[in-house]
């Protein structure tokens, strides 16, 4: 696979690489998109209407249930070789931030040490009530659990449709792109807002923008450099192609 030289020479130099994914990475690895992921008894449901607080509220044992369905398909899987070689980079570079629209937690498990998580954690709970987290339910005999501090149901700590961004995310997701000297965008598309817009965020601040993808999405209009191609085959030939003596 060829890089251009320029594009290798400004990856060796970089101080700080922001890394922005979204579900073409994970798909990868296995786990199917959001809306892709409706099969066997979940065929007749659209994802869309499990993931609100209204469906909570309305039926809490079904999102419960589809959810566990979903971390028990998650589970089987692991990291793809586009993560480990975004991992791999903080070896390579002085600062790599990882941004993510990614609920898998497949980033941390590669090895990445920074990990905005966008849209949550699938591993992580939280009260639909007091909003106190919870740790990850094992052998539940109540579907939804309860709340330990105020008995309220438990709900997964991922963002639902009709909700905002965790504010603090959303702030250090800004302040990344606002310091790093290279953008990757790798495997979304540009169709979930706000998080899509960031490239064109990144472009405004004068970072230099690197699209992955296998297929044309609007952000190919921003970068100065597109990639097409898989993120697990183009990635690690990228670093391997910048740091052929540390791979």
């Amino acid at each position: 696979m060829h890089f251009a030289p320029d594009l290798l020479d400004k990856l060796r130099n970089a101080r700080h690489v922001a890394v922005f994914t979204g579900a073409g990475v994970s798909a990868e690895s296995g786990i199917p998109t959001f809306r892709d992921a409706q099969t066997g008894l979940w065929a007749q449901y659209r994802a869309e209407d499990l993931a609100t607080p209204e469906a909570f509220r309305r039926d809490p044992v079904t999102v419960w249930t589809w959810y566990a369905w979903r971390r028990d398909l998650m589970r089987k899987l692991g990291p793809n070789p586009a993560h480990v070689a975004i991992a791999r980079l903080e070896r390579l570079v002085d600062k790599v931030s990882v941004i993510t629209q990614n609920v898998d937690g497949l980033h941390h498990r590669a090895g990445s040490s920074e990990v905005i998580e966008l849209h949550g954690n699938i591993w992580n709970n939280f009260c639909s009530e007091c909003r106190q987290p919870a740790a990850e339910i094992e052998n539940e005999s109540d579907v939804p659990p309860h709340c330990t501090h105020c008995n309220g149901l438990l709900r997964p700590g991922v963002v639902w449709f009709g909700e905002s961004l965790p504010a603090p995310a959303w702030a250090r997701a800004a302040e990344i792109l606002e310091a790093a000297d290279i953008f990757f965008c790798i495997g979304t598309s540009s169709l979930v807002e706000p998080a899509a817009s960031m490239p064109r965020y990144a472009r405004s601040c004068g970072r230099t923008v690197i699209q992955i993808n296998p297929e044309a999405t609007s952000h190919d209009e921003i970068a100065q450099y597109v990639l097409r191609g898989k993120a697990g085959e183009v990635l690690p030939a990228l670093v391997q192609s910048a740091w052929p003596d540390a791979c």
